[in-house]
Parts: C-alpha cells; structure tokens; sequence
C-alpha cells in the first residue's frame, strides 16, 4: 500500500503533516511493501503549476491519503480517483505512518470535511 501524507516542508519520515491539504509544499509517499519513500513537490494550481493536488496524488499512485484537513471538494476528487481518505492526522509522518497501520484512523467521508478554511 502507497500512503500519500501532505507535508509542510521538504517532506520525508521527519517533516511534519500539513494541516490545509491543497497548501502542503509537498507529498511524502510511504510504500507499507518495501518502506522506500518518495517526496512529490506540490506542483498545483495552488503553487502557479498546473491541476490540483488530488491529481498529483493519483500520478504517484497512492491507495491512502492521510491527512490533517481537507474540504469536500478534495475528498470527492480523491474517491472519484480511487484513493481513500483518512483525516485528522497531526505530527511526524514516521508517527502517523504507524499510528494509521494500527488502525487509529477511521475513513473520512464528505459529510465530515472541514468547511471552516475551505480547504481542497
């Protein structure tokens, strides 16, 4: 299973989750199979580049997405692209990689999108 975090920073196992989806400056995919990460710049609209990040999550071919908040808009994208989504991760992404293996995530669904920041 590929597992897409958003990040704040550079990305990789140290950086820290981003808490408006759409805003990360970066993506770091963990692979559960053979534990490689990958860092993806955020490329979208958001930072002058071209589509939107649920688009870019989908070119690296991840299963999950993890984050901290996103808006409607994104959950739909993503399911529409066959990735799951699961919300309300904080912290290290080495911790929310093993806290979402053990279960600690439940499934997010559009009904509990956050709508306060109009995230995407």
């Amino acid at each position: 299973m590929r597992i897409c975090i958003p990040t704040e920073g550079k990305g990789g196992l140290d950086d820290y989750v981003c808490q408006h989806f759409g805003r990360a400056a970066s993506f770091t995919i963990y692979d559960t199979e053979t534990g490689r990460v990958e860092v993806i710049p955020n490329t979208s609209e958001h930072f002058g580049g071209v589509g939107k990040p649920p688009e870019i999550i989908a070119r690296a071919k991840a299963d999950v997405v993890v984050c901290g908040n996103l808006g409607p808009k994104a959950i739909i994208m993503l399911e529409q692209l066959g990735i799951k989504v699961y919300s309300g991760a904080s912290g290290r992404v080495k911790d929310v990689v093993e806290q979402f293996l053990s279960g600690s995530f439940a499934e997010t669904s559009v009904e509990s999108a956050c709508r306060e920041h109009k995230h995407f």
